[in-house]
């Protein structure tokens, strides 16, 4: 084995691992090469299901006013307005779900441009979220799809704020990350919104400098359109009854940030992962880029409506190996990426929601404390590496 491969955990040579990339490089090209009509009716077919699903739901949110007590009449009362209004909350909140997850996300990470539709295309599609697209282009797209998994370079490693493996070094302030990874679950997409800004680089230069500020404006343009729409226009719409649904707005847009942060957290961090140091992506080839990603990424089984409702960001690894293939076309790679990888011995992270985010879940627990053994060192291990 030569040195160059000793530093990714795989029993792989180099000659082996360009034969992993040429075999993944085939199976991208033998389903962008079929994409076609059928493509284009599912993308289409679900934007306008979803827009229908959210404006439905905000009608029944308004409906269930009418169910009030102080109507008084027969069908009035809190249960009947309670129910109304969480069917339409419910409703509201899985629009919101599937335009970030297998909407949004993936028409900016560019995988309908092939279609030329100016209105489902990467270049100007703008999503629900407080995050601006072209911001997410770059720390998302650019910046994590790049380095995967590379400390120091990935900042969605426990994005800036968590101790998500044991090479990252411990501090006291992680005593609370279990009040921060609260906290992030519950306002996910504020968090993904300040995701471009390199906080570490401002504390350092102790100062904002021209790109801070315009990131910043950007967020802020971003943010106040945000919370006009949920928080202002359609609650005045209500008139006297404007809290009731400003408070479900807020709770449609809490189960989206809940449900992202469980599917994005179970795509990097459960048990079995691996991070890499810059040192094993040195003159890194295409076959070893593919591995890395291999390594670094974890997929969650479900059904077809929990892999639709996740952004099929329940098939992480396939994702991470072609992003700018359309999503749906994944449940087609994965069996054969999956039997590529056990021919080849590398290992396929993929689990139900229960074990993933179970075992992502105590892992942040348990290096909120020091003294966590050294997880990369059993991987390699566990992978049959010896140094």
């Amino acid at each position: 084995m030569k040195d160059a491969a000793k530093r990714l955990p795989v029993n792989l040579d180099d000659a082996d691992i360009d034969a992993v990339g040429r075999e993944l490089d085939a199976i991208q090209h033998d389903i962008k090469s079929s994409l076609g009509e059928s493509d284009r009716r599912y993308i289409l077919r679900l934007i306008k299901l979803q827009r229908s699903l959210a404006l439905l739901s905000r009608l029944v949110i308004f409906a269930s006013l009418a169910f009030l007590p102080r109507w008084g009449h027969a069908l009035s009362g809190w249960l009947p307005f309670a129910i109304v209004m969480a069917i339409g909350t419910f409703g509201l909140g899985l629009a919101k779900i599937l335009e970030n997850m297998e909407i949004g996300h993936n028409v900016i990470h560019g995988q309908w441009d092939w279609m030329h539709d100016p209105e489902v295309h990467s270049s100007t599609w703008e999503w629900d979220n407080v995050c601006p697209a072209d911001q997410w282009k770059h720390s998302h797209n650019v910046v994590h799809h790049t380095w995967t998994n590379v400390l120091g370079k990935d900042r969605d490693v426990g994005y800036e704020i968590l101790r998500v493996t044991p090479e990252q070094p411990w501090h006291p302030v992680f005593l609370l990350q279990p009040i921060f990874n609260l906290l992030l679950a519950l306002l996910f997409e504020w968090g993904v919104a300040l995701h471009d800004l390199d906080i570490h680089a401002m504390r350092r230069r102790r100062g904002l400098v021209e790109e801070d500020r315009r990131t910043l404006a950007g967020i802020g343009k971003k943010v106040a359109r945000q919370v006009m729409k949920d928080y202002v226009l359609w609650p005045l719409l209500a008139g006297p009854f404007f809290l009731y649904v400003l408070g479900a707005n807020a709770v449609a847009n809490l189960m989206r940030n809940v449900w992202a942060y469980m599917i994005i957290f179970c795509g990097h961090f459960p048990e079995g992962v691996h991070v890499f140091h810059e040192a094993q992506i040195e003159n890194e080839t295409r076959g070893r880029w593919y591995v890395r990603q291999l390594l670094g990424s974890c997929n969650i089984e479900g059904g077809k409506m929990f892999h639709v409702l996740s952004g099929n960001l329940s098939h992480q690894i396939e994702h991470h190996l072609f992003p700018d293939m359309p999503s749906h076309r994944y449940p087609e790679a994965a069996p054969r990426v999956r039997a590529l990888c056990a021919r080849y011995g590398i290992p396929y992270n993929t689990g139900s929601l229960t074990r993933q985010f179970g075992t992502t879940t105590a892992k942040i627990l348990r290096l909120s404390f020091p003294g966590s053994h050294d997880r990369s060192e059993s991987d390699y291990r566990a992978a049959g590496v010896h140094h």
